[in-house]
């Protein structure tokens, strides 16, 4: 067993399996080649409920817990990792930031369409000069009256150019603190908001990823979300959620390499037998497999304690690390034991090796988890 089982998970399981069958599976080569972002599959996700799945239903979400939603990603990842990091971005973090911190009257506007797959959302924090160092931003909002003007540029914004809303992080003090910056929501067709270079990916392809651009963008004071000066504190407990999702995909593509590898290697014979029967080969497997359920149950450890409403700071970086960290050796491990066919497009391992280096990059670094757990721990 390479996940916790309760009958609700299983049936989120089964129904996210057999949709990747009939609207993923057969088309993940050709979106993976021509970079191709399906906004159509997101529609149909949305339909299925995943698009809203931590929502309340009293917005039109599906009203569930992080845990079934760690399940729904895995699966998902699984089959495409691309198809997992848009639809964990969409709720982790531009969904999910408007339900923890917009007023009513935005909840009510924003999240049906966002939960029901109409409008897919971005989240925009990262800037080209700051990265890790995500408290030094250069995109500004400076008040006007009832208004405020945006400007400045986003970089590395997951469903960029396809989302119909993003909420945006920007600069509205000039000084270096962490009460330097605000949340906005920027609808796209806004003037002076506009998408820039659209960026040829390594992997995770099908996951479209943009520049966001700002030039004397104005929206009024109604979009802004929470209190001025709140946005880095907004971000850092939207970045908990972030990173159980980014955990979770890591677990998917594992799973989804893990998979490939062990049934090439019971029907791949060499010197007469199964390569599975060589204790290269076994061993190899025996570690990728204890690996991929650690990260398992880290992570549905982390969601637990995101459900149960304290902080799951630690737990989350803990998680995001070791399962990105995992991702890449077990999806490279499966390379090696797939060997000359593993190297090639022919077979999926190739995609998950690709797809799995981003885990160990976006949402934080590896280098930025080991920070962040290492102060929780010496607190």
């Amino acid at each position: 067993m390479l996940h916790p089982s309760n009958t609700n998970q299983d049936m989120i399981r089964q129904a996210v399996r057999d949709f990747t069958e009939i609207h993923i599976r057969p088309f993940v080569r050709e979106w993976d080649e021509k970079q191709h972002f399906p906004v159509q599959l997101f529609k149909d996700m949305g339909a299925l409920g995943l698009m809203g799945m931590l929502v309340p239903e009293s917005y039109g979400g599906a009203g569930l817990q992080y845990a079934d939603y760690v399940a729904a990603i895995v699966e998902l990842s699984k089959t495409d990792p691309s198809v997992g990091l848009s639809m964990a971005a969409h709720n982790s973090l531009c969904t999910n930031h408007i339900l923890l911190f917009g007023n009513e009257e935005q909840k009510r506007f924003y999240l049906p369409k966002l939960a029901s797959g109409e409008w897919p959302g971005a989240w925009a924090l990262t800037e080209p000069g700051t990265g890790s160092d995500a408290g030094n931003l250069k995109t500004s909002a400076v008040k006007k009256g009832n208004s405020w003007v945006l400007n400045g540029t986003k970089s590395f914004i997951t469903n960029g150019l396809s989302g119909n809303v993003a909420v945006v992080i920007a600069r509205t003090d000039h000084e270096q603190t962490k009460s330097n910056a605000t949340a906005f929501i920027v609808q796209k067709g806004t003037p002076g908001f506009s998408t820039g270079k659209k960026l040829d990916k390594l992997g995770m392809r099908a996951s479209e990823t943009t520049e966001l651009i700002f030039e004397d963008c104005i929206i009024g004071d109604d979009q802004r979300l929470g209190e001025p000066g709140d946005g880095f504190r907004q971000a850092l407990k939207i970045l908990d959620g972030g990173r159980i999702s980014i955990a979770s995909l890591s677990l998917g593509t594992a799973l989804g390499a893990f998979e490939n590898a062990l049934s090439y290697s019971k029907e791949r014979e060499q010197f007469g037998k199964p390569i599975s029967q060589f204790q290269a080969i076994s061993f190899k497997l025996a570690d990728m497999y204890t690996r991929i359920q650690a990260s398992s149950l880290l992570t549905y450890h982390a969601a637990a304690e995101k459900d149960m409403g304290g902080s799951a700071t630690l737990a989350s970086s803990v998680a995001k690390y070791h399962a990105s960290e995992t991702a890449v050796s077990v999806s490279g491990e499966a390379v090696q034991i797939l060997g000359g066919y593993g190297f090639t497009k022919d077979y999926p391992v190739e995609k998950f090796y690709r797809d799995s280096k981003l885990c160990t990059i976006g949402e934080g670094t590896s280098e930025i988890q080991k920070l962040v757990i290492s102060r929780e721990i010496l607190k």
